[in-house]
């Protein structure tokens, strides 16, 4: 694909570092080289030089290090001006204004990204792939995403297009002889195939919570009754002092939220009020957000005073609590006079814990792990990021291919399964990107930053 002009953009985060870099993708980018560089000879493709920088007035910017790369051997697919200069804000925007002045036009988010996929050199499912790298907060949700960008999802899916193909290749033959019938063989072999390619979509939208979990983080809630240890546990595990500690009962009014890394997992925090009879508006207001957090928690830490019998925890979340998502903290171990503990749900694991002096954080954190480990399995070779966008239209290839298979058992006319098989290979397209959709493009690139 030609684009009719050249785009650039400082590709670095904003602020000083050792080096930044600008990108230019277009036609311009060897004319720029040569005049930039004011060389004798056209740079080598692929070959990274040492250069002075000089302005289109003449004036030396900076002490650089630039790479050309033609098309189509280059990230978008044209020619592409990598330029690595100082890390200074400051020169790195003196460039990239004299580039603008050679006759770039300042990137737009994701355009290159956009201009990559455009130009063949990636799926769509790749493209995104780019911003989820960029964004991971884990080492397994940077697993997930070179996966993805090495195209793991889209071979998937090509596979599940190129067996539709060859089905609906089969049944429209027989729609240009109305008098016969699909063999019965035939049919069989077409019912079994469809079966295993609606099972292939259930694994693919079953996997959108690990995705989640992958994205976002494992949301962990911290419950308890008030003064069980609830913010001393959370200022333990994060190594700081984030939450405020106090012997008076029911200080946590709201929740605090924070990030975690345990492993190669990304772990959100959530501590919570203590659940008890409140005594006031707020506190009532701050144990209804509790409970509603609950709903959408993936890991439960109960936190229990050792000293104390269990505490009787309000219905909705006593249903939560189970023996594959909680794990009980028996805090205040350091004080010497525990009582048994005695649940009126199935926990994962007790762990003996002192907020005051540490004790048992290493036995909680490989607990922690465990149990997450265990919670949301996984075929560590092939992590997927199911997104929103995949799911709907996964659910829609798994709605067409439910209705091909009804119509097969039915025996209806071989017209009506193949427009749902071609309904469902749409699907697919609108996965790996291949569709004429110039609003979705926009909406999805402009989530990406500037200069990718």
């Amino acid at each position: 694909m030609e684009n009719i002009d050249t785009i650039a953009a400082v590709s670095t985060p904003k602020g000083e570092s050792a080096i930044a870099m600008l990108r230019a993708s277009g036609s311009q980018c060897g004319e720029l080289c040569d005049s930039i560089f004011r060389r004798k000879r056209p740079a080598l493709p692929r070959q990274s030089y040492h250069g002075s920088y000089r302005s289109i007035e003449g004036d030396l910017l900076d002490d650089v290090v630039y790479c050309l790369y033609r098309e189509p051997k280059s990230f978008t697919g044209e020619d592409t001006l990598e330029i690595m200069c100082h890390g200074n804000p400051l020169i790195a925007g003196k460039i990239l204004e004299d580039l603008l002045a050679r006759g770039c036009r300042q990137a737009e988010p994701g355009e290159f990204s956009r201009r990559a996929f455009l130009n063949g050199r990636m799926d769509l499912t790749q493209a995104e792939a780019v911003m989820e790298l960029i964004q991971a907060r884990s080492d397994k949700a940077i697993q997930a995403a070179n996966n993805q960008l090495r195209g793991a999802f889209g071979r998937q899916l090509g596979e599940l297009k190129d067996k539709l193909l060859r089905s609906i290749a089969a049944i429209e033959a027989y729609i240009d002889f109305p008098e016969e019938d699909l063999p019965p063989e035939q049919k069989k072999a077409h019912v079994n195939g469809i079966q295993e390619l609606i099972q292939f979509c259930s694994r693919l939208i079953d996997s959108s919570k690990y995705a989640a979990f992958l994205r976002d983080g494992v949301k962990t809630l911290i419950l308890g009754e008030p003064n069980a240890g609830k913010s001393s546990l959370l200022n333990q595990l994060l190594g700081f002092e984030r939450a405020i500690v106090s012997e008076e009962p029911g200080t946590t009014r709201d929740f605090l939220r924070e990030r975690i890394i345990l492993g190669s997992h990304s772990i959100q925090l959530l501590d919570t009020a203590g659940l008890r009879e409140a005594k006031s508006g707020i506190e009532r207001e701050g144990i209804r957000r509790t409970i509603e957090l609950a709903e959408e928690a993936d890991i439960f830490l109960l936190v229990e005073d050792s000293a104390l019998p269990s505490p009787k925890l309000p219905e909705s979340i006593a249903q939560r609590l189970n023996s594959s998502n909680c794990i009980v903290i028996r805090n205040k171990v350091d004080l010497g006079n525990a009582l048994s503990a005695v649940y009126t749900i199935d926990v994962y694991r007790e762990v003996a814990f002192s907020a005051l002096t540490g004790e048992g954080l290493d036995e909680l954190k490989s607990a922690l792990i465990a149990l997450i480990d265990s919670h949301f399995s996984s075929d560590e070779d092939d992590l997927i990021l199911v997104n929103a966008r995949h799911n709907a239209a996964l659910a829609e290839l798994k709605d067409c291919l439910s209705g091909a298979l009804a119509k097969f058992e039915t025996d209806d006319a071989v017209e009506l399964i193949a427009s749902d098989m071609r309904g469902a290979l749409d699907a697919i397209g609108a996965i790996l990107g291949r569709i004429d959709n110039e609003a979705m493009l926009d909406v999805l690139f402009s989530s990406f930053c500037i200069g990718k």
